[in-house]
C-alpha cells in the first residue's frame, strides 16, 4: 500500500475542527440561534485543559459538557475554547484545547462529530491540581444547568455522566 505522505487523516481531522471552532466562534459573537445547544465531550487530563481540581475528580477522564442557556463568557482562541459553566450551583471556568475534544454534538439537528484523541498528550500526574482531601464536604455531581428540552437528553446529574452515544441522533 501506497504511503499517505499528505496525511489526509489529519488533514480532515483539523478541517473538521475548524466547523467546531467556526460554530463555537459564532455562539461566543452571537449566542446560539434556534433551538441550537452543544454537547462538548473532551478528555479532563489532556495537555491544556484547566478544571477545577473537583471536577477532575468527578471526571478524571473526559467530561461532557452543554452549552445551552446557561453559560457565560464564551471565548474562543485559534487553539482553544474557554467558557463559564454552573455546576451544582458553583460557577467554574473551563478552559478546552480544540485537540482535547473527542466529540461534538448538537442534537437539536441531530449533527455530531467525533474525533480520535489517540495522540493526544495528557498531562503528567504530578503536574495535576491536588484531589480534594476525604474529609471535604461532599459535592452533588455536577449539573450543567443547561437541558431544558424535553425531547433531549438531560444533563448529568446525581451520579456521574452520562455517556451520549451519537448513534442515537443519527438518521437511520
Amino acid at each position: 500500500m501506497a504511503t499517505d505522505h499528505i496525511r489526509y487523516d489529519v488533514l480532515a481531522r483539523d478541517a473538521l475542527r475548524g466547523v467546531l471552532r467556526k460554530v463555537l466562534t459564532d455562539a461566543a459573537s452571537h449566542g446560539l440561534p434556534g433551538e441550537h445547544h452543544f454537547f462538548i465531550t473532551f478528555m479532563s487530563k489532556a495537555d491544556g485543559v484547566k478544571i477545577s481540581s473537583r471536577l477532575l475528580a468527578q471526571y478524571p477522564e473526559e467530561m461532557t459538557i452543554i452549552l445551552q442557556h446557561q453559560f457565560w463568557d464564551l471565548t474562543v482562541l485559534e487553539d482553544r475554547f474557554e467558557v463559564g459553566l454552573s455546576f451544582g450551583g458553583i460557577p467554574e471556568r473551563l478552559i478546552v484545547p480544540f485537540g482535547a475534544i473527542k466529540s461534538f454534538l448538537d442534537p437539536s439537528v441531530k449533527f455530531g462529530l467525533q474525533f480520535d484523541t489517540s495522540d493526544v498528550a495528557e498531562v503528567a500526574p504530578e503536574n495535576l491540581p491536588a484531589a480534594p482531601a476525604a474529609s471535604a464536604v461532599a459535592v452533588p455531581a455536577p449539573a450543567t444547568e443547561a437541558a431544558d428540552s424535553t425531547e433531549e437528553p438531560a444533563a448529568p446529574n446525581q451520579g456521574g455522566a452520562e455517556v451520549v452515544r451519537l448513534d442515537r441522533f443519527r438518521k437511520k
